[in-house]
């Protein structure tokens, strides 16, 4: 009997702990009810974040607006200033140029002024070599490129060899780098 005694005992004792067990759970689960967050509490919150995104949003909008707005004004800028340093260089040639005419109104001496005139052209010359502008080739002789000669004519060639080639060029044609600016315009021999 005393075993079914302490058998009894150690029932109501692991009865009692798993009352107490249930009633800790059922507090827990009462006490996280508590810390989940209402509806009205969640929209709030849910529409604080809203807010937040769509300042943030309307901010980064703004910001590419003004970088957009800054570009167009500097590539605008661009092109209206972007050969201000060629002309700036051309400048000295220009009044060299001023200085031979009115020094042509003051003297007879030709020498003088067809060496000063020499002397501009070569400053000019210096001045697009510098620049990386380069006339294109078209001498008698020299093979007709299409992609860089113009015929304005065809004349009779004076030697069979001058069939199909430059015999003379009208206007000189120049590149910038690799790029045509002008196409030369020549003579072909038929």
């Amino acid at each position: 009997m005393e075993e079914n005694e302490k058998l009894n005992e150690e029932a109501q004792v692991n009865e009692t702990e798993n009352t107490e067990n249930v009633n800790a759970e059922s507090e827990n689960n009462a006490g996280s009810e508590q810390k989940e967050q209402t509806p009205e509490e969640k929209i709030a919150e849910l529409e604080a974040q809203l807010a937040a995104q769509k300042d943030q949003y309307l901010r980064m909008l703004a910001d590419f607006d003004n970088y957009r707005k800054n570009q167009l004004k500097k590539t605008s800028d661009l092109l209206k200033y972007g050969g201000e340093e060629a002309f700036k260089k051309l400048l000295p040639v220009i009044d060299d140029f001023e200085r031979a005419v009115e020094h042509n109104k003051k003297t007879d001496d030709v020498a003088a002024l067809k060496e000063g005139f020499e002397l501009i052209y070569g400053k000019l010359k210096t001045y697009l070599d510098q620049n990386n502008v380069t006339v294109i080739p078209a001498a008698q002789g020299d093979a007709f490129d299409e992609n860089v000669h113009e015929a304005i004519t065809m004349f009779p060639a004076p030697a069979p060899e001058l069939k199909g080639k430059i015999v003379d060029c009208a206007t000189k044609g120049y590149k910038y780098h690799d790029k045509v600016i002008r196409i030369a315009k020549v003579v072909v021999g038929e």
